[in-house]
Formats: structure tokens, C-alpha cells, sequence
């Protein structure tokens, strides 16, 4: 079951498949909290939005549904999702519409083929089945994903838990873009005054401008105390963003699992509002001391686990707390 505060009653939780599109919505007490998407317009499936309690959207609009003055970088962040950049030297990270026809083939697809399961209740359940394709729609890898979701009236919860399975010898290549990805509301991005260029491993530069709405008030924190620029490249059981949505305190932790690889993971945590958990960056998080790269033979398997915790309140959630949730989630 997933996490909820003790003094609060755990809600309802509908999940619901759609009879007219590839889409999933998820209702927590009555209230929309978010959809899995998986429509081929897509290079791979997503949630989007996520809500927190209390109706606030904590996941960036744009490319989807963009919203006045946010940043209109990155296309491939679209709320929570899963992948990585060089499995068998594609990129499966970075692939979006604003990819060149002529360059798509370094590229990779993750392509949802059928829902498994969906279950409500005072947890609700959604697993489902995809193929990690290149342009020739040739499986590489077979993932299997099983969402729990779960709340009260100041919190919700995802628990993910993706197995890859390898339909031909895979590695996945040491990089600085993966695994667990979530791109932030405006409001929770660091506050900056400078422009800055991010290169990819193929070169390509994208800038992110400095804020110009002065809304962003966002802060990092992971658990070894590490905060706001300098939780980037660090490693943790959790790390949280937090910052004030509205009149309310707004906070997102995403907290790994001891049975994952290369435990505890990295934080690829940036300002601008990417917020991922990335295990197999090691290489770069170290500038070079040391690498991480994970392969596979034809029929084995990885699974990762991962929690997700969205609170909104007066108060952000405490440091303690989350220690608490971390140590019943390590439990699972």
C-alpha cells in the first residue's frame, strides 16, 4: 500500500480507462490527480499533470497544455516518465517532436501495446506493457510497469515499479540523462536571473532562460542535507523539492529503493525544474572518477522502484518524515 499520513484517512481512488483514446485518468477523492498517457503522438508514455491535494497543478504545462510565461525548453519533459539516454546508443531520453525526420534513427520509442490492469480503491492500481523500439520498430526491451496511487486530503502518493527485460543483448551506457524523470511547475524552479546552455551528447545546445514572471521560489533538499544547486550529482535516499504554490506550501520528494541499482541514486536535480533520479550517471556525477553501466543478456531482467510523494499544507513536509517514508518504502 502506498504511504499516507496516519491521522489522515486515506481517499478513494478511481482509475478509469478511456474508451475513446490511450489514456488513463486517475481521481483521488473525487478530483482529477493525474493520466497516463501512451497516444503514439508521443515518443513515450507519461503521467500529466500531477495535482497536488488541493487541485494545484505541480508539473509544467508546456509541451501539452502550455501556460502563460512558463519555460518552453526541453519538449521531451512532460511530466513524470521513464527512460534513459544511450540504451544500445539510442537515445530514448531526448527524442520529441523537435527532433529532425533525418536524425530520428539515433532515437529510440517506448511504445505502450496493452494495459494490464487497472484497479480502484483506497489504493488504486494501473500496470501496463511497452516495447523499447528503435526506428525499425525492433524490440530491444520489454517493460512492464505497475503503478500504485494513493492519498489523503494533504497528500498523494505513486509507487512505480518498472521491469526491463531484454529481447537482445542491451547495455545501457553510463549517461548524464535518466532514469526517473519529472519536469516542475514554474513555481518550484530555483530562481535565477541568468540564461542558461545545456549540450547534449550529440551536441545539441538548448537554452533555458532566466525567469521573467518572478515566481519561481523552489528549493532542493536531499537526505544527506544537500540543497538547492549543489543537491545536482549528489546522491540519496531522497531528495525533495519544495516551494509556496498559491497560499499554500508545496512539496514533491522522490525517494528511491535499496533494491535498485547502484543504490543510492544520484540526483540530476537542475534549477531550471527537470527534477530525475538517475542511477546509471555515475560517470558524470563524478566527473570522471568512476562509470556505471548496466547490461543484460537476452531474457534477463532489471527492475527499478521508485516513490513518488506530493504534499501541500501549511508547513512542507520535515526531513524526519520522509526519513520515515523511506524507511516503510524500503520495506516493500
Amino acid at each position: 500500500m502506498g504511504y499516507t499520513a496516519q491521522a489522515q484517512q486515506k481517499e478513494q481512488v478511481k482509475v478509469v480507462k478511456s474508451a475513446t483514446s490511450n489514456k488513463v485518468d486517475v481521481t483521488i477523492g473525487g478530483q482529477p490527480f493525474t493520466s497516463f498517457l501512451y497516444p503514439d503522438t508521443l515518443e513515450k508514455p507519461v503521467l500529466y499533470p500531477l495535482h497536488a491535494a488541493n487541485g494545484t497543478i505541480v508539473t509544467r504545462g508546456y509541451p501539452l497544455a502550455p501556460r502563460p510565461g512558463e519555460p518552453t525548453d526541453h519538449p521531451h519533459h512532460i511530466g513524470l516518465w521513464f527512460n534513459f539516454e544511450n540504451v544500445n546508443g539510442l537515445d530514448f531520453w531526448n527524442n520529441s517532436f523537435a527532433i529532425p525526420q533525418d536524425k530520428k534513427d539515433k532515437y529510440g520509442w517506448i511504445r505502450t501495446d496493452r494495459i494490464l490492469e487497472t484497479a480502484s480503491g483506497t489504493t488504486g492500481k494501473l500496470a501496463y506493457h511497452a516495447n523499447w523500439i528503435n526506428q525499425k520498430k525492433e524490440v530491444l526491451l520489454e517493460e512492464t510497469t505497475r503503478f500504485e496511487f494513493s492519498g489523503d486530503k494533504q497528500q498523494r502518493v505513486i509507487d512505480r515499479v518498472t521491469t526491463l527485460k531484454a529481447v537482445i543483448p542491451v547495455t545501457f551506457t553510463d549517461a548524464k540523462d535518466g532514469l526517473l524523470g519529472l519536469r516542475l511547475a514554474q513555481e518550484l524552479q530555483i530562481p535565477t536571473n541568468e540564461d542558461k546552455k545545456f549540450t547534449d551528447d550529440k551536441g545539441i545546445v538548448t537554452e533555458v532562460k532566466a525567469g521573467t514572471t518572478h515566481i519561481a521560489n523552489g528549493n532542493y533538499l536531499t537526505s544527506l542535507g544537500k540543497s538547492g544547486d549543489a543537491a545536482w550529482s549528489t546522491r540519496g535516499a531522497w531528495c525533495k523539492v519544495y516551494g509556496k504554490m498559491g497560499a499554500d506550501s508545496v512539496s514533491i520528494a522522490i525517494i528511491d529503493h535499496p533494491k535498485n541499482p547502484n543504490y543510492p541514486t544520484f540526483w540530476h536535480a537542475r534549477g531550471y525544474g527537470l527534477f530525475a533520479a538517475n542511477p546509471l550517471g555515475e560517470k558524470i556525477f563524478t566527473n570522471n572518477a568512476s562509470a556505471k553501466n548496466l547490461s543484460l543478456k537476452p531474457g534477463e531482467s532489471v527492475t527499478f522502484r521508485y516513490r513518488i510523494v506530493i504534499n501541500n499544507g501549511k508547513q512542507d513536509i520535515s526531513p524526519a518524515k520522509l526519513n520515515d517514508i523511506a524507511s516503510a518504502f524500503a520495506k516493500r
